[in-house]
């Protein structure tokens, strides 16, 4: 076989992945298909041990009920349920998905829906179709030269960063702007979570996780894991911090609201550094025809 035979092979296999994908997902026989979603309600908040790990999430108890049935459950975030849940707080809502009829096998996630709540299994013939263009690009290089594979690579990254730069732009203004609303609240660090890892060189590296117990204006009581950087992290049990948390929500809380509007600044320039260089690219591919 030559090369154009295994091209077609790939383009044809991946046409074949995508298609039954799909369909499964039209049909709704995939396993997100099959899948109920629901929201589940915290009823208790317990602050995590200290000196324990990140890995277990804040303990919760949270009651949902089966749409399809109506009946009630109640049930806690052991690990091995699904997320592990970082900020709580009696009467939030979290998300439970579970396979149909099995409501006893559910799982949680850090929202009433959760990342994927929307995917409905489409994310294998989805990329299946990002293979089948990648083999589509090699024709093209075999074919007509790398010029044409730059500019089919490139060509379609740089109109699609085009097209989502003002809605990126949008989100980064309502994040700001939700930022500079935030109110204070003062929180003290009641555990600091330790986890101990090993990379692929054999390196051993320990991870603190201080946890945060703070009260909102109207009166909640949360309690979370920190993800702003404070100085010493393993050694900040007992500290006092002042948090800045979005009024409506205090799952969105930051004890750097500078750094917040950093990374909404970086998050910006990325974007049009990657439309720059896509559409470079695709300029130097049409040059070189």
């Amino acid at each position: 076989m030559d090369p154009h035979d295994y091209l077609a092979l790939w383009c044809a296999g991946g046409v074949a992945v995508a298609l039954v994908g799909y369909g499964r997902s039209l049909a709704g026989t995939t396993r997100a298909g099959r899948t109920v979603r629901t929201a589940g309600r915290v009823e208790r908040v317990r602050e995590p041990r200290h000196g324990g790990s990140r890995k277990d999430g804040i303990p919760v108890v949270i009651t949902f009920r089966d749409p399809s049935t109506g009946e009630e459950f109640t049930v806690t975030n052991d690990r091995g349920h699904g997320e592990s849940i970082t900020v709580a707080w009696v009467g939030r809502e979290l998300g439970v998905h579970y396979p149909r009829g099995r409501p006893h096998a559910y799982r949680l996630t850090n929202g009433p829906h959760g990342e994927d709540a929307d995917d409905r299994g489409r994310t294998v013939p989805h990329c299946a179709v990002l293979l089948v263009y990648a083999g589509l690009v090699a024709v093209a290089a075999v074919e007509w030269g790398w010029p044409w594979a730059l500019i089919a690579t490139c060509g379609p990254l740089a109109v699609l960063l085009a097209g989502r730069l003002p809605a990126n732009l949008r989100a980064v203004r309502r994040r700001r702007t939700e930022t500079t609303a935030m109110v204070t609240a003062r929180a003290r660090v009641v555990a600091v979570l330790k986890d101990t890892d090993t990379d692929g060189e054999g390196t051993t590296f320990t991870t603190w996780t201080p946890v945060l117990a703070f009260t909102t204006r109207e009166g909640t009581e949360v309690i979370a894991h920190c993800p702003s950087a404070i100085p010493d992290r393993a050694d900040s049990h007992g500290r006092y911090l002042t948090v800045h948390h979005a009024p409506t929500d205090p799952a969105r809380f930051t004890t750097d609201p500078a750094a917040e509007h950093r990374s909404h600044t970086w998050d910006t320039a990325l974007h049009l550094l990657a439309l720059f260089l896509t559409a470079a690219g695709a300029a130097a591919g049409t040059a070189l025809l």
